[in-house]
C-alpha cells in the first residue's frame, strides 16, 4: 500500500504521512483499522526503521493514529476530519499561491481548467 519515491526531494517519512492522509480521505483507511507494523512496513519499503517511526510519531502527535500497547497502531475514529481540517488550513498558502501565478501571468481560465481536472479526476476514481 504505501510506496516510497527515492527520487523525491520529500523524506521518506513524509511521504508515509501523506500516503496516510491520502489512504483516509479515500477510505482506503478507515477508523479502528490496524496499522502495518514498523518492523514489517520497514522492511516492505527497504527504509530504515526509525524512518518508519518518526512517520509513525509524528501522526500520533497529530491524532491520526493511536498506538495501543502490545496490540499495534489504530487509525483513531476521528482521523478523517483532523486531516480534512489540516487541509482546509492549507487555503492560506493557495491564495498566496494564486496572487503569485497571476503576477506571472497565468490566466483566471488557466486555474480554473486546472481545477477542473483534478476535480474529473477524483470524479473518475470515485465512480471506480
Amino acid at each position: 500500500m504505501f510506496q516510497i519515491d527515492v527520487m523525491s526531494r520529500t523524506p521518506p517519512y513524509e511521504q508515509i504521512i501523506e500516503q496516510f492522509e491520502q489512504f483516509v480521505m479515500m477510505d482506503i483507511l478507515q477508523p479502528g483499522d490496524k496499522m502495518i507494523s514498523v518492523r514489517q512496513l520497514s522492511v516492505q519499503l527497504s527504509v530504515n526503521p526509525n524512518t518508519i517511526q518518526k512517520a509513525y510519531s509524528e501522526m500520533d502527535l497529530r491524532g491520526y493514529i493511536t498506538s495501543v500497547p502490545g496490540k499495534g497502531c489504530f487509525v483513531t475514529p476521528d482521523a478523517k476530519d483532523i486531516v480534512r481540517r489540516e487541509h482546509r488550513d492549507k487555503m492560506k498558502e493557495i491564495k498566496e499561491i494564486v496572487r503569485s501565478l497571476i503576477l506571472a501571468g497565468v490566466t483566471k481560465e488557466e486555474l480554473i481548467e486546472l481545477i477542473n481536472e483534478e476535480y474529473e479526476g477524483r470524479e473518475a476514481y470515485d465512480q471506480s
